[in-house]
């Protein structure tokens, strides 16, 4: 046999007994999208976010498979899109070793790479007490996946108790129609469901629900925390939530057409520095939705077309400062991209439609009506 061939050979055993003991199936085609549609927000600004379009396509059923494919590939900036069905969880998600990766065992690690898709497919994509956990990349999307129940304290942790968490000089992420949950609050072992600090810019989170928690999610991890930003959210669903629907420390924020219910004790929570423009969003049955609380370092906002139903708010004192009951711009925010706005009476109504995971990764066409993107 020449040597050639053998060598041939021997890659195509490799991939079968990888494909074999992990749960990754290599597809020898490329696929120009795998994802529906394409990034909004702040994702489309600093070169704009593609992830792995043009690159490998591969489908995974496991936690270890996803780590081979990152492994897997020719460099860590090689396009790759990952195709994820079934359970995710810590008993199949082990550490992976390779020049084109940094791995670690329960948790997907999206670490010091770019370029990369991960979709949920078939009959969906569920991440299991396992948190996906992006630091030190670029050019990153995530589409159709549930995550849930991921702690920081009991058993089993994951991702310090974050169901997405980005930190460490991270750029250009799009979180599309995903499923963000937990089971209650800091004292039952949870944090929050999505948290951006150290340097975290141009995301995206669009399409989503987040939901039974106690933190929704954060920008900036204390108050000397302002190197993150731009960050838009749009037709999200944030429901049963105590606070932090986001709280943003420093950066400016894009704010719009989201639904909000039954949050407990803040919404928005504007302080260090950050600017927020908060658009056409649907407020019901909540308290505080939008200030700057727990803080004496003030945080500002630009209002205009939201819609507070059954919306109580607290008497301004000390580091407590709703912007209710009458809420005013005290800022005003440059948006560099463009958008639709749909109405905030329908809000909730097209969000419930479109929002979360396995719903057909539909959206808004910027009047009230969910249709299919294209490719």
């Amino acid at each position: 046999m020449k040597r050639s061939a053998a060598v041939r050979l021997s890659a195509t055993l490799a991939t079968a007994a990888l494909a074999a003991a992990t749960g990754l199936v290599v597809s020898t085609s490329s696929a120009s999208a795998a994802v529906t549609g394409s990034a909004t927000g702040y994702a489309t600004q600093n070169g704009g976010t593609t992830g792995g379009a043009g690159g490998q396509t591969v489908r995974a059923t496991t936690g270890t498979a996803i780590h081979s494919a990152l492994c897997g590939r020719a460099s860590s900036s090689t396009p790759i899109i990952i195709e994820v069905q079934g359970t995710i969880n810590h008993g199949n998600t082990t550490k992976v070793s390779g020049s084109s990766c940094n791995t670690a065992a329960g948790v997907i690690e999206l670490k010091q790479i770019s370029n990369v898709t991960i979709v949920g497919v078939g009959s969906g994509a569920v991440f299991d007490q396992l948190g996906i956990h992006i630091r030190e990349s670029s050019n990153i999307i995530i589409q159709n996946v549930t995550v849930r129940n991921v702690k920081k304290s009991g058993s089993p942790t994951s991702n310090g108790g974050d169901a997405i968490g980005m930190e460490s000089d991270v750029r250009n992420v799009w979180v599309d129609h995903t499923t963000l949950e937990a089971s209650g609050g800091e004292s039952e072992g949870y944090d929050g469901l999505f948290d951006m600090k150290d340097n975290t810019q141009y995301v995206t989170l669009s399409y989503s629900i987040l939901r039974n928690s106690g933190r929704g999610g954060l920008i900036g991890s204390s108050e000397s925390d302002r190197s993150n930003g731009y960050v838009t959210f749009h037709h999200n669903k944030y429901e049963n939530i105590d606070s932090r629907t986001p709280l943003l420390r420093g950066g400016i924020s894009h704010i719009y057409n989201n639904h909000y219910v039954n949050l407990h004790e803040s919404g928005i929570n504007s302080r260090a520095g950050a600017r927020a423009k908060v658009d056409n969003n649907y407020f019901k049955d909540s308290k505080d939705v939008l200030g700057t609380f727990y803080t004496s370092e003030a945080g500002y906002w630009q209002v205009s077309g939201n819609i507070f139903d059954n919306v109580t708010w607290s008497a301004r004192s000390g580091d407590n400062q709703p912007a209710g009951p009458n809420p005013t711009s005290n800022t005003s925010v440059g948006i560099p991209y463009s958008y639709s706005l749909d109405s905030a009476s329908c809000v909730p109504d097209v969000v419930n439609r479109t929002a979360g995971a396995n719903k057909g990764n539909q959206v808004s066409n910027g009047n009230c009506t969910p249709q299919t993107p294209g490719p």
